[in-house]
C-alpha cells in the first residue's frame, strides 16, 4: 500500500499545483498566447531557452510548433537554443556558461520575435543574460518561473508575462510547465487555424 499511497500522493501534488496556478493565471497564459500569435502572424519566430529538464521542456514546444500538436498544418518558426550541443559547448568552453544563450540570441534574434523561457528557480546567469540579450534586440518575454521567480522577475518589462507556477518542488513545476506550453500550442493552433 506504501507504493500506491507515494503515487497517489504524487498525482494529488500536480493537481493542487495545477489547480492554483490555472486559478491565477489564465489571463496570463491567454494573452501568452497572442503575443505569440502576433510573432508569429508577423513572420518573426519564437527563441527558446531553459536548463536542464526546462531545456527539454522548451526542445519538446518547438518540436510540437515545428511538426504538429494535434492536426496537421504548416510548421511554425521556433527554434530552441538549447538543443545544439556543438554551439553550447563551443560558448561555454570558449566564453563562459552565462553567455551560452545571450551569444544565440544576439546572433539570431530581431525586433518582434519573442524569447520563451522556462525555469525552476530563475537563478541562473545565463537566463538572466539570456533577458538582456532579447532586450538589446527589441524581443519580448514570455517566462514560465516557479519558486519565488529568482532574479529573472526583476528584468522583465511591464509589458511581458511571467506565468511563476506557486511551488519549490521542480518536479511539480516542470508538470505545471509542460501543461502550460499544451496550452500555448492550442491556442496558437485555435487562433491561427480554428476550432479541430
Amino acid at each position: 500500500m506504501e507504493l500506491e499511497d507515494r503515487i497517489v500522493n504524487q498525482f494529488h501534488s500536480a493537481m493542487d499545483v495545477n489547480a492554483h496556478t490555472i486559478e491565477q493565471y489564465t489571463p496570463l497564459i491567454a494573452h501568452a498566447s497572442e503575443m505569440l500569435l502576433h510573432c508569429l502572424a508577423s513572420e518573426k519566430k519564437i527563441l527558446c531557452v531553459g536548463n536542464g529538464g526546462s531545456a527539454a521542456l522548451v526542445q519538446h514546444f518547438c518540436a510540437l510548433l515545428l511538426s504538429r500538436f494535434r492536426t496537421e498544418r504548416p510548421g511554425l518558426p521556433a527554434m530552441c537554443l538549447a538543443a545544439d550541443g556543438s554551439t553550447l559547448t563551443a560558448i561555454i568552453e570558449d566564453i563562459n556558461f552565462s553567455d551560452v544563450y545571450s551569444k544565440q540570441i544576439s546572433a539570431f534574434g530581431q525586433p518582434g520575435d519573442v524569447l520563451l523561457m522556462t525555469t525552476t528557480h530563475g537563478k541562473a546567469s545565463s537566463l538572466v543574460q539570456a533577458i538582456q540579450a532579447a532586450h538589446d534586440r527589441e524581443m519580448v518575454v514570455i517566462l514560465l518561473n516557479g519558486n519565488d521567480g529568482g532574479d529573472v522577475t526583476a528584468l522583465l518589462r511591464p509589458d511581458e508575462v511571467e506565468i511563476c507556477v506557486p511551488s519549490s518542488d521542480n518536479i511539480l513545476i516542470h508538470n505545471t510547465h509542460l501543461l502550460v506550453l499544451h496550452c500555448l500550442c492550442d491556442l496558437i493552433d485555435y487562433q491561427l487555424f480554428g476550432a479541430q
